[in-house]
């Protein structure tokens, strides 16, 4: 039984002039569909990938947390300050880290809720948004991370078009920007709720030594 949206795309196929309908049997309308699903597993493994890359620097934190605590415990300042300074950058990483993945897991959640061609225009444009600042971001904690989100951009910029040229409609790119930056200070909002939650204070004798 064909679900709802192939439905929609036959129903629309059916009013449309033959010119229309020769253009999409080159690349018919119902290949977007399982490139998007595509697009969306690829996104999947790159969360999935974010969170091993967190709990290893969760793990790093805490033998470095546990070296500060040490080092203060004995009077080695010095130690203490350079562990100390070694688990804030440590911590800036996390925070990175954890705010690509909340972003990636919102647009992953509007990407799976499109059902119909036209929702393609309206959804991807800011998806696209957010992950070029999420890549940005990224690439320089990982690499490959990086290369690849910029591959799926590609890959959902080529949907996009394909999607815009079927429907005639066009993006609205200072409403997608917007949309965008929504998404991304939510997800640096919780990003910044949950490390606080998560990483215990350093000494205050250490944290002062940072300033």
């Amino acid at each position: 039984m064909p679900d709802k949206f192939t439905e929609k795309w036959a129903e629309s196929e059916s009013a449309e002039p033959l010119g229309s309908r020769v253009k999409k049997s080159i690349r018919p309308p119902s290949q977007l569909k399982p490139r998007l699903d595509h697009a969306i597993k690829r996104l999947e493994g790159q969360i999935q990938r974010l969170d091993e890359t967190s709990n290893r620097l969760s793990e790093r934190d805490k033998s470095l947390f546990a070296k500060v605590v040490e080092a203060y415990s004995k009077h080695d300042q010095p130690h203490a300050n350079a562990f100390a300074n070694e688990l804030t950058e440590i911590r800036k990483t996390e925070k990175t880290v954890l705010n690509a993945k909340l972003a990636l897991e919102q647009i992953v959640l509007r990407l799976k809720t499109v059902t119909e061609l036209g929702d393609m225009v309206y959804t991807l444009g800011p998806v696209i948004g957010v992950l070029g600042s999420v890549r940005k971001a990224i690439t320089g904690v990982l690499p490959d991370a990086g290369k690849e989100l910029e591959q799926i951009g590609t890959e959902l910029n080529e949907i996009i078009q394909n999607a815009g040229q079927t429907t005639g409609l066009t993006l609205d790119f200072a409403t997608s920007g917007e949309e965008a930056q929504k998404i991304l200070n939510e997800a640096a909002t919780i990003a910044e709720e949950r490390t606080k939650e998560k990483f215990p204070e350093l000494p205050a004798a250490s944290q002062k030594s940072q300033t």
